[in-house]
């Protein structure tokens, strides 16, 4: 890679080199830049081509400079005579002016190291396209090295040089001396033009007599330099020194020999011994056979050997070389009239390019891009004529790669999108560009298209010609999706809506309306809704036409994916337009059968949208209800059921002391309870609390649990009644000590959550061991200081359905309560005002001396739950949920046992009004009934 790079390197440096050692000092620098080495010519390739711009103009030129380093070698009177005779050549082309000979800018300039003169833009010489590459750098451009001449190329080249010729021979009366592919130079455009007058002889004779040309002896002392290539010299110089005008044809001939064999000459010539070399050369020419030319086309085979006979007389001349059938192709032709168009008026300039389509697909790219492209955009200059040539520049324009547009062509058209006059072609040049305006918009770049190429479709939108308009708004729709979104819908849209709306023509103002339907897709939805759409009712005709082109775009719209129609403007703007607009009495049947067809279509999507709108909006109300009702029946339930139990607790834990103190343990509690709820909390309590809410929200958020499946709980067989038993000993609880009543309430137990009396009285058995007031607080599951109550995840609290004394809850209906008042309980929610010691007396009437009393040791020792599940209702009694929301109760008893920790569960801010029971008459009735 480096040594790539050091190669590269060491080239441009010598390139450079070799620019500045050659050219500085010179006074040509002093006008002109010099840039990089691109070709050799002249004789002897001795001359280097640069190309360069002029420095007042930037106008493109090519240099030409000898350097004299490479005739160091030579004596000085030898460096003499090849400087001499270089100068003659250069002088004499610059005092000769035709198109068929290398155009002079600059005349030659001598300095100390070289010798320099400016021409027009060069390609290369005819020899370094054809392979000879001497005294060019050392790395060939690709230009050159891959070139390859076409056919048409090659015949018009040759064309070229016969007409130079034939203009030196008749009119100038010279002969060249010296026409070989060194001397044909390929200038930019790809014209054949002739250089290299160094041994060029003019006639001695007056110029109405024969001419008589002069002819100097071979001197092979002389420096190659100084005496013309001898394998592209005719015999007669050398044998019988003379020479004429057909001894440039003899040149001409072996010119085109090299052109069609890889540039190589008909004979070998040895330098050393000329003469011996032209003796043969003239035995083999005059046996030379078709055999030799076979690489020669066959069309001009012939003419080729009647060039290279030995007899001049023979050969034939210039002008009649012009006229051979040989370049009567039309690509010649049609090349060589560019190069005499400066000749034709405007007439015949016109009948040329209109036939000029035809013939381009014939001609190679590069021949059109070279050769024809700067012809046709030289015309532009002519306003009348670019009409006829704006076709054909579009037609090479499609052919082109878009860096290739953007450099030849377009800057070219740019004064042609601005043309107005005259009005004639303006029109015209107008319809041209709406036709090929896929291609503009294709190849131009953003910036160009802005400032050039929309501003002439606007133009065109309001020109007063209806055909353009109507062209125009035909057209638009083909390119809308390369037009930029704010362009259209700033500038493009309104013109066409006041093309609408402002236009006299029927046409003008349907084509506006069908062009608005066909660009529908490439504008934005909401631009639609509030911009085309209201401007449809501003339209006054009421034409047939008219009015199927706004059904067309109300349906383009209503139907269209990306775009649609709001149902609040489909009743609000849309339906009360095209309702009137169908019954105008214009429209023919099928013309109303389509408007009823579109508004029915919209009717039927305004009522389905409508409908299921509302039906989702009834479905979310009603979820919501439901969920309301839900949330208020739970949560009521929880609050009864924590009353209840606070009542329950609140009576079993003071039936003993009121009987001792009659009442008075019941004011202190209300003043420890005063106390408390007076009492700021402490920082474990907020913690506790903190930790609640937590619980509680992501129990919200939590997907509900599956109920699971226990096995049934056999039921417990019970000998005696526990009620029996528990009022006969109520006697005795007089002899509890107060301490005793303090420490059962204030005991907490952390089985049973208080959810529903299901799960309160669904107690373990183990806790009967218990005193009966530590027993009644366990079971029951109340807890007065909070009801802030862990669960012990080892309990069973929710069994199947059939399992006999457990009772399962819903969310939804809260189970029913047990009617507390024929017990002498107050009702859940009920205001005291005064509290008193209850009346047991309900509960005397049914214990009579009849009913055995059981001792408090016997009770301790009885299973709690047959009585307890007393105080719920029935299994599968109506209000009872099933075990599916068991499972949520029971999760919710985990997280959220502290009711005045979680807001949704407040009973302060539900007013549910509680559960009705039987009476308390019923109650004893149906308690008579089971003791019996």
């Amino acid at each position: 890679m480096e040594s790539m790079l050091n190669k590269l390197k060491s080239t441009v440096t010598k390139v450079t080199a070799d620019v500045t050692s050659a050219v500085m000092g010179n006074p040509v620098t002093r006008e002109f830049d010099v840039g990089r080495h691109i070709a050799s010519g002249g004789n002897g390739l001795a001359w280097k081509i640069f190309n360069g711009t002029k420095k007042s103009t930037k106008q493109e030129v090519a240099v030409f400079v000898f350097d004299k380093k490479l005739i160091d070698k030579y004596q000085k009177f030898e460096k003499d005579q090849i400087i001499d005779c270089l100068k003659r050549g250069v002088q004499q082309l610059t005092r000769l002016r035709h198109p068929r000979l290398l155009t002079v800018q600059h005349p030659l300039e001598e300095s100390r190291d070289c010798l320099a003169f400016c021409t027009e833009p060069v390609f290369a010489s005819l020899a370094n396209v054809l392979g000879n590459w001497e005294n060019l750098p050392s790395t060939v451009s690709p230009d050159i090295k891959d070139y390859k001449l076409y056919d048409v190329e090659t015949k018009y080249g040759l064309l070229q040089v016969s007409e130079g010729l034939s203009f030196l021979h008749s009119s100038v009366k010279m002969v060249h001396g010296n026409i070989t592919p060194e001397n044909i130079i390929l200038n930019k455009s790809g014209a054949w033009k002739i250089m290299g007058f160094d041994f060029c002889v003019s006639s001695t004779n007056p110029s109405e007599q024969e001419p008589k040309f002069p002819c100097k002896e071979w001197d092979p002392n002389l420096p190659s330099l100084c005496l013309p290539n001898p394998e592209y010299l005719a015999p007669e110089y050398i044998l019988s020194v003379s020479c004429e005008t057909a001894s440039d044809m003899y040149s001409l001939g072996t010119v085109i020999y090299a052109v069609f064999n890889k540039g190589k000459p008909v004979f070998e010539i040895n330098k050393q011994d000329i003469y011996k070399s032209f003796s043969r050369q003239l035995d083999q020419l005059s046996r030379l056979g078709s055999s030799s030319l076979t690489n020669i086309p066959e069309e001009v085979r012939e003419h080729v050997k009647l060039l290279l006979n030995v007899t001049p007389t023979v050969r034939p001349d210039a002008d009649q070389m012009t006229k051979i059938p040989f370049f009567d192709d039309v690509g010649a032709v049609t090349l060589q009239y560019f190069d005499t168009l400066f000749q034709r008026d405007n007439l015949q300039k016109s009948q040329f390019f209109k036939g000029l389509p035809k013939v381009l697909p014939k001609l190679p790219k590069r021949v059109i891009v070279q050769r024809i492209l700067p012809c046709l955009t030289s015309e532009f200059v002519n306003p009348d004529m670019v009409p006829f040539v704006l076709p054909n520049v579009l037609m090479i324009a499609e052919e082109c790669t878009k860096e290739e547009y953007v450099k030849l062509i377009l800057p070219d058209l740019g004064p042609v999108f601005k043309q107005q006059e005259p009005i004639q072609a303006s029109n015209m040049i107008l319809l041209i560009f709406l036709q090929k305006m896929d291609l503009l918009l294709t190849k131009t770049p953003p910036d160009e298209i802005k400032n050039s190429v929309l501003p002439m479709v606007y133009r065109a939108l309001e020109a007063p010609s209806i055909q353009i308009q109507e062209l125009c708004l035909n057209i638009i729709p083909t390119f809308a999706n390369l037009i930029d979104y704010p362009s259209m819908k700033n500038a493009l849209i309104p013109r066409i809506k006041n093309a609408c709306l402002q236009t006299s023509s029927l046409a003008v103002r349907v084509n506006s309306l069908v062009c608005l339907g066909k660009i529908l897709e490439y504008l934005d939805k909401w631009f639609v809704l509030d911009d085309i759409l209201p401007f449809l009712q501003q339209i006054p005709s009421k034409e047939p036409a008219v009015l199927m082109g706004i059904l067309g775009i109300y349906k383009c719209t209503f139907t269209h994916k990306k775009l649609g129609i709001t149902k609040e403007q489909l009743a609000g703007k849309v339906l009360p337009h095209l309702i009137p607009l169908s019954i105008e009495n214009n429209l023919n049947l099928n013309q109303f059968n389509s408007f009823i067809s579109v508004i029915k279509e919209m009717l039927n999507r305004l009522e389905s949208e409508h409908k299921t709108k509302l039906e989702q909006l009834h479905i979310m109300q009603e979820q919501q209800k439901s969920l309301d009702i839900g949330n208020q029946r739970n949560i009521s339930e929880e609050t009864k059921v924590t009353n209840v139990g606070s009542q329950i607790d609140k009576v079993f834990n003071n039936i003993g002391t009121d009987l001792l103190t009659g009442g008075e343990s019941e004011n202190k509690e209300d003043v420890l309870q005063n106390k408390h709820k007076r009492a700021s909390l402490t920082l474990e309590e907020k913690q506790k609390l903190a930790k609640e809410q937590e619980q509680a929200q992501k129990l919200k958020s939590q997907q509900p649990l599956k109920p699971q499946v226990h096995a049934p709980i056999a039921p417990v067989k019970q000998t005696k009644d526990l009620t029996d038993t528990l009022m006969d000993n109520m006697s005795s609880l007089t002899s509890l000590s107060v301490s005793t009543t303090k420490s059962s309430a204030s005991s907490t137990f952390t089985s049973v959550p208080s959810m529903g009396l299901g799960m309160m009285f669904s107690a373990p058995v183990d806790n009967t061991k218990r005193n009966l007031t530590n027993g009644l607080n366990a079971n029951m599951g109340f807890q007065t200081s909070g009801f802030n109550m862990p669960v012990n995840t080892n309990q069973n609290f929710f069994s199947s359905p059939s399992t006999p004394g457990v009772t399962t809850m819903t969310m939804g209906t809260p189970p029913a309560l047990p009617n507390f008042n024929a017990v002498g309980v107050p009702p859940a929610g009920a205001k005291q005002t005064q509290q008193r010691p209850p009346d047991m007396s309900a509960l005397n009437n049914l214990f009579g001396p009849q009913k055995p009393k059981v001792s408090m040791n016997q009770l301790s020792q009885q299973k709690p739950n047959q009585w307890l599940n007393q105080f719920a209702p029935p299994q599968g009694s109506p209000g009872m949920g099933t075990s599916v929301m068991g499972t949520q109760m029971n999760m919710m008893g985990q997280s959220a046992f502290g009711m005045q920790a979680n807001p949704f569960f407040n009973p302060q801010n539900f007013a549910q009004p509680p559960t009705t029971m039987n009476s308390s008459s019923s109650a004893s009735n149906d308690l008579k009934d089971l003791f019996g």
